[in-house]
């Protein structure tokens, strides 16, 4: 086709590319792999608490309680949706979680046991609203390990929140 002009085919062509081409689709957001819900705590002493993933949505709340535990709800990139103790949700950069298992005593004051039985020494009383190191949590166990500063003790696992039912923490 020599002398022809190619200028009214371009179109056509054009056309014919985009309705043959294979459909593009968005690449999946990703998550982190891990288990949903799971326990992992604050990172920082101020943790701002969005009211969704990314940073222009507006601030609802600001933690000031670092090692504080909180739950991971969802996942969206690296925003995490995560729920306190006391029910609020919202979400936050995953740079400000840690994996550091902590707890909280709900309800008390309960005795801080010497071991893990209703008839062990009590070494301390724990206050509601006081945080801890969650250390173990045998498996078949209703008590779990846990440090409050120098101290540790046993408290029930209903004693606490950072823990699910039948968990098991070595």
């Amino acid at each position: 086709m020599p002398g022809r002009d190619l200028s009214r085919l371009t179109p056509f062509l054009l056309l014919l590319a985009v309705l043959t081409a294979p459909p593009v689709q968005a690449a999946p957001a990703e998550g982190s792999g891990l288990p949903l819900p799971r326990f992992v705590s604050l990172r920082a002493d101020e943790v701002n608490l969005r009211t969704g993933p990314g940073t222009r949505y507006p601030i609802e709340w600001i933690y000031s309680r670092k090692d504080l535990p909180v739950e991971v709800v969802a996942e969206f990139e690296t925003w995490r949706k995560i729920r306190d103790w006391q029910g609020s949700e919202g979400w936050v950069l995953q740079t400000m979680l840690s994996s550091r298992r902590m707890m909280v005593v709900i309800g008390g004051p309960h005795p801080l046991r010497a071991s893990d039985s209703d008839s062990a020494e009590t070494v301390a009383m724990v206050e509601a609203g006081v945080l801890g190191r969650l250390l173990q949590c045998p498996r078949n166990r209703d008590y779990c390990r846990a440090e409050f500063g120098r101290t540790q003790g046993w408290l029930r696992r209903d004693e606490i929140w950072g823990v699910y039912k039948g968990e098991w923490i070595e």
